[in-house]
């Protein structure tokens, strides 16, 4: 048995490595607007790495990819071992399983829906199941901050369809966070949250006329790419990961 538990954390371990490997989106965060909830949030489902840390200096939440779940992405946090991250509270929930339409309805993990697979810049988005899920990790962020933790000290990440799950939900957050990061992931709404993301924050990235509303991370990217997405600007740098 124990051999067999090797070999799986070994896989764990590859599947980390790999996801860190593919081009990483990093992004600056301004104050936004709340959105308005057409229901009450409900923070996202506890998972069993959440530290029970008390007085924790900073929160990341990770956002699993589709199909996926929050446990089976746990082994990313020992990769960072820095000091800064000693008083971190990690959390990587799972989301709820539902019908996916891109996979012909079939029921899986998924933080909200996706019409078509790939996603390219004509692919039509459901903004209504985004907002949705963009809710219920802002009520997370909520519970953490009023546990003590500093808004400019919380980071959300993830991956693939959680990783553009971490774009919508810090852009519309209504306080500065410390940042996100997205792994593979892609711009997945439309104009109608575009319109709710504060003139402020679309200034800092609209200083260019680029047109590309959506770059397939999920490929391999160039060093650095600047698009402009309905008046956001956003940049992009791909960071080859090395043991």
């Amino acid at each position: 048995m124990k051999g067999l538990d090797k070999v799986r954390e070994m896989k764990v371990i590859k599947f980390t490595i790999t996801l860190l490997s593919t081009s990483i989106l990093f992004l600056l965060f301004f104050p936004k607007k709340s959105i308005n909830p057409s229901s009450s949030p409900q923070p996202l489902q506890r998972d069993s790495s959440s530290s029970s840390m008390s007085r924790a200096r900073s929160f990341v939440l990770w956002l699993h990819g589709l199909g996926d779940s929050g446990p089976a992405n746990e082994p990313i946090k020992t990769l960072f071992t820095s000091p800064e991250f000693r008083d971190t509270k990690w959390s990587f929930p799972s989301a709820p399983s539902a019908p996916v339409t891109c996979n012909y309805g079939s029921v899986m993990p998924s933080w909200f829906d996706i019409l078509e697979i790939p996603v390219t810049a004509e692919s039509p988005n459901d903004d209504s199941s985004l907002l949705k899920a963009v809710q219920n990790v802002h009520a997370t962020i909520d519970r953490e901050i009023a546990a003590g933790v500093n808004p400019k000290n919380v980071f959300i990440c993830g991956f693939s369809q959680g990783g553009a799950l971490t774009l919508a939900s810090v852009l519309l957050y209504p306080k500065t966070l410390g940042g996100g990061a997205i792994f593979s992931g892609w711009v997945p709404f439309n104009s109608s949250i575009t319109e709710q993301i504060t003139p402020e924050a679309k200034q800092e990235f609209s200083e260019s006329n680029y047109l590309n509303p959506k770059v397939p991370f999920h490929k391999h990217g160039c060093q650095l790419l600047v698009f402009c997405h309905r008046g956001l600007m956003l940049s992009i740098f791909n960071f080859p990961w090395k043991l």
